[in-house]
């Protein structure tokens, strides 16, 4: 028997600079700073004051760190202590799915036969779909030029540090690399930096950040595997 949708879900989406939320609903998504310093305790208390007494369902939460099985492999690079171990079932209340961010956008635009996501945000997050099985990578913190990692090329602070044109021929380098490793049908580059691209290299298609509340809702429907 196929399980039950739920009627009301809330997404929300932890990335290294803002928390966003999204309601069953809702016509706009509602959000608050995050940060360096951000922990799962101030993410609670924005949750409350941003739903202002609005009832849910279920959750979906997509987070900036590694997952397996539901549960994070290690602390956030971008964000404060404490994600790893923290029972959000218990802190929502109600049936609750968590998730690598970067695969909650990647559901949301999925096209089709062998996928990867990019997300070009504050890090660079990273997911393979093929045939709906998603598959959440780590990619961010491979070793890339000078003993550094593709996120120190491609990710918020390069861009501000090497200029948009620099960081433009970074992520199109990065991204030669990745297709000729992964061999995708396509790579799609969502992300808030995504749109600083001056044009996709070739093979890539430009997501849209609100691909992570569509794949926050899509997670409730069974045809999905691997999350």
């Amino acid at each position: 028997m196929a399980s039950t949708i739920p009627e009301k879900i809330l997404v929300v989406d932890v990335g290294g600079t803002h928390a966003k939320f999204l309601m069953t609903g809702w016509t706009e998504k509602r959000e608050a700073d995050s940060g360096p310093a951000y922990t799962p305790t101030m993410l609670l208390a924005d949750m409350e004051r941003l739903l202002a007494g609005a009832t849910f369902d279920a959750v979906t939460i997509g987070l900036p760190i590694p997952m397996k099985a539901g549960k994070g492999l290690r602390e956030p690079a971008n964000l404060g202590a404490g994600w790893k171990d923290f029972d959000f079932v218990a802190a929502f209340g109600k049936p609750t799915k968590v998730l690598n961010d970067a695969a909650m956008q990647a559901v949301g635009g999925y096209v089709g036969g062998r996928m990867l996501f990019l997300g070009l945000g504050t890090g660079l997050g990273s997911c393979l779909i093929e045939e709906r099985h998603v598959l959440p990578l780590e990619l961010a913190h491979l070793p890339y030029k000078k003993r550094k990692t593709f996120e120190e090329y491609v990710g918020v602070r390069a861009k501000e540090k090497l200029g948009k044109k620099k960081w433009r021929e970074e992520v199109a380098s990065v991204i030669s690399i990745l297709q000729c490793a992964i061999l995708p049908d396509s790579i799609v580059l969502g992300g808030g930096n995504a749109k600083d691209l001056k044009e996709l290299p070739a093979g890539c298609l430009l997501g849209d950040n609100a691909n992570a509340f569509a794949g926050g809702f899509a997670v409730w429907q069974s045809r999905w595997t691997g999350i």
